[in-house]
């Protein structure tokens, strides 16, 4: 995939935005929101604080390639999920969670920099801006730790999100992200990763050595050379996308992580939108967007707990952009494997251990191998209570007879009298 630099200037129209990007705009909005609802559930909060960070911001306003609507960047979709975000968590309560937010811009070019402040001053942002909203004409990697600063000094929880849409593969290195999780403890990136522009043009070179010394993964290949896998190996794209994948995982120092990969229609290849935390129930979260949003999503391997992590969007087949239907990945039928295998695989891991593993604890330990929410782990362990092939019990002896009742200090057992299941 090439490099694809969008050109922003005052008085003139906006670039054009492909459909693949208009979803990763909508996967974002949907998660910020689901995220913003998830942490604010107690009924006693008062208030909550969170920064966003988009660290190749653009000029916040395109034209969609197809009907040539008005399509607003990602600084827009961060502004408006949180008004959704704070709408849903206030409507019912007496008393409203006060939401303070704060806002960082980051625009290495000077004239979208320059259309982006035009753009939230037109909106009516103006009076926000060095406020509560930053605009940086700046590359994100320097700007990296006068934020982080700034979090840290907002307080312990340091809940963060990082959109880290670069350009190609190169511009974010893996030790920068590393180091952002780790200083942050509520931290979390999206990251999008052009893996197709990268098989496209690697090779046994110096130029290929460099960019994944630049990215900081330079011994993925554990000495093995790109031609020796292309020989040896019968779907060697794959097979070097699964090391880049778990080798710039692990470079991040990410605990928990879940890949979207995304399928360009217009010939620029394919990308992931990985999401890193160091939080379960941040993972959990971003899984079931993947689930909701059901826009044909690929992923290579299993339904269960052994799945090879590669999740994608085709926008060819999103229904509501084409109007198109297909069955695939995500859907009823994906659902439904998802908790068949699940109820095979589960009991496998529970038998050995008498003294059992609390739910939390499983789903934390399990998550970033499958493409199943934890509600369809409780699914799965509901229907294996039901057919008495496990026990889960509550901190206080109660018996977990159904799905939605389990919680994540449950305790997962082996059944005192235990039962095959075919």
């Amino acid at each position: 995939m090439a490099k694809v630099h969008y050109k922003w200037a005052i008085g003139e129209r906006p670039p054009v935005v492909q459909q693949h990007s208009v979803a990763k705009h909508e996967i974002l909005r949907a998660y910020l929101v689901a995220y913003i609802q998830t942490l604010i559930s107690s009924p006693r909060q008062e208030e909550f604080r969170l920064t966003l960070v988009d660290g190749f911001a653009g000029g916040g306003i395109y034209r969609h390639a197809s009907t040539r609507e008005e399509v607003l960047g990602s600084p827009f979709v961060m502004l408006d999920a949180v008004k959704e975000a704070e709408f849903l968590v206030n409507k019912d309560r007496h008393k409203k969670v006060r939401l303070h937010l704060d806002y960082f811009f980051i625009e290495h070019n000077k004239g979208a920099a320059e259309v982006l402040r035009h753009q939230l001053q037109e909106r009516g942002y103006g009076l926000k801006l060095e406020v509560s909203i930053f605009v940086f004409q700046s590359r994100f990697q320097d700007r990296a730790e006068e934020i982080t600063a700034f979090i840290r000094k907002k307080g312990r929880a340091a809940r963060s999100i990082f959109l880290l849409d670069q350009y190609g593969y190169s511009e974010v290195p893996a030790p920068l992200i590393n180091k952002l999780l780790q200083s942050l403890p509520g931290g979390e990136v999206i990251l999008t990763f052009a893996v197709d522009s990268f098989l496209n043009f690697a090779g046994d070179n110096h130029i290929s050595k460099g960019l994944l010394e630049r990215i900081g993964i330079q011994n993925v290949f554990r000495g093995r050379t790109i031609e020796e896998i292309k020989r040896s190996e019968k779907d060697w794209r794959l097979f070097i996308q699964g090391c880049l994948y778990q080798d710039l995982v692990n470079a991040c120092g990410a605990r928990f992580y879940t890949p979207f990969f995304i399928r360009s229609s217009q010939g620029h290849g394919d990308y992931w939108l990985l999401h890193l935390s160091q939080k379960p129930r941040a993972r959990d979260v971003m899984t079931r967007i993947h689930w909701e949003k059901n826009n044909y999503f690929i992923h290579y391997g299993d339904a269960g707990l052994d799945m090879f992590n590669m999740l994608g969007y085709v926008p060819e087949k999103d229904q509501n952009f084409t109007g198109q239907l297909d069955m695939f990945c995500f859907d009823d039928s994906a659902k439904i494997a998802s908790i068949s295998k699940l109820m095979e695989q589960i009991p496998k891991l529970i038998y050995p251990d008498p003294e059992g593993i609390s739910f939390g604890e499983f789903f934390a330990r399990t998550c970033n191998t499958t493409p199943a929410s934890a509600h369809i782990y409780r699914e799965a362990l509901g229907n294996l209570v039901q057919f008495k092939e496990l026990e889960v019990i509550s901190p206080d002896g109660t018996e977990r007879r159904s799905a939605g009742r389990i919680h994540d200090s449950d305790q997962i057992l082996p059944p005192r009298q235990r039962h095959f299941l075919f």
